[in-house]
């Protein structure tokens, strides 16, 4: 079974313990994450299992599916800031800066 799910797989891999989805996400299994560890003060389900009522299979079943499902799609849509909006305000931007630009030289 590979590691990372692709759009081909649509079934998470079987996920059992809040650890091993932590470990998953690392390595980049995540639609939205790339291989990277997670430095987390509070790892995923720390806090669960502290208080004495860790996740069960099933929760964390679900919380794979969520986060380890296939990826969506590449399309210039994915980014943070979808693409209209970042040329619709482009020009308000360039016009505040060059006006701030030309306020600077003008009170030196």
């Amino acid at each position: 079974m590979p590691d990372k799910p692709t759009s081909d797989s649509p079934n998470p891999p079987d996920v059992v313990t809040a650890d091993a989805l932590r470990h998953g996400i690392d390595r980049g299994g995540a639609a939205d994450k790339v291989a990277f560890p997670d430095p987390a003060a509070a790892p995923l389900g720390t806090d669960d299992e502290a208080a004495g009522f860790p996740p069960t299979r099933e929760q964390v079943r679900m919380a794979a599916a969520s986060e380890l499902g296939p990826r969506p799609a590449a399309t210039e849509e994915t980014g943070a800031i979808p693409k209209l909006i970042r040329h619709r305000y482009a020009p308000v931007i360039l016009a505040l800066s060059f006006g701030l630009a030309l306020l600077l030289v003008l009170l030196d």
